[in-house]
């Protein structure tokens, strides 16, 4: 069915059977990233798995939406002529899967306890790569001088009826240890302030955050 060809990553605005949601800018961004940390032995655009992995992030009309296969993803990049190495395809797409896994268990984390399970869950609407768009707090953290994010996702969540859109910056850098080659991730999840729920969303956290904080310092222990 159609909707199986897609997964909550924007990769183009068309529609093909070959589609899925993190744009092609942002799949430049991916490979960037990650390229060169595949295995030495050759691997030919033809032998690359069609297989796909069924992600646990729900879509509104029914079922979750669907990671590419290493075929799709390699294929995708080729038609934009982005020069995609076949080998790097083993290694993107089960870190580009579980990072967005790992981006909606973030998100869920904001919706607990907000009342989306009374109405069968919160579902995610829409996503849009946008790699080149900083988000006002990424770029008050590169003038402070930390690194900026390799790429930024914007997804729509609905729950029951309420739509909150989520920013998401994906920053990377290097596992501990001086000898360490493997790329690590911190991911940057929160609502936007473009509407009354995500600002009064942010403004509990941080009540939370602060008071939570300040009364279970001041909470005796108990011996």
């Amino acid at each position: 069915m159609a909707d199986k060809l897609e997964c909550p990553v924007d990769h183009g605005s068309h529609s093909s059977d070959q589609s899925c949601p993190v744009d092609h800018k942002s799949r430049t961004s991916w490979t960037s990233v990650l390229s060169g940390s595949s295995s030495a032995h050759p691997v030919s655009p033809s032998s690359l798995s069609t297989e796909r992995e069924v992600s646990s992030i729900p879509r509104k009309d029914n079922g979750n939406w669907v990671y590419p296969s290493e075929a799709q993803f390699f294929a995708a990049m080729a038609r934009k002529n982005h020069n995609p190495h076949a080998p790097d395809m083993k290694t993107i797409i089960p870190i580009h899967n579980a990072v967005n896994e790992r981006a909606w268990s973030e998100l869920m984390k904001w919706e607990s306890g907000r009342g989306g399970e009374k109405c069968g869950g919160v579902k995610l609407v829409t996503f849009k790569g946008r790699p080149n768009d900083l988000t006002p707090k990424a770029r008050l953290m590169t003038l402070l001088g930390y690194s900026a994010p390799f790429d930024r996702h914007d997804w729509v969540v609905e729950r029951c009826g309420t739509r909150i859109r989520y920013v998401i910056d994906f920053y990377t850098g290097r596992g501990a240890g001086p000898s360490s080659n493997n790329v690590s991730f911190y991911l940057d999840v929160r609502p936007a302030l473009d509407n009354w729920e995500g600002v009064k969303m942010r403004a509990e956290n941080i009540w939370q955050d602060w008071f939570g904080s300040v009364r279970s310092s001041s909470t005796p222990s108990q011996l």
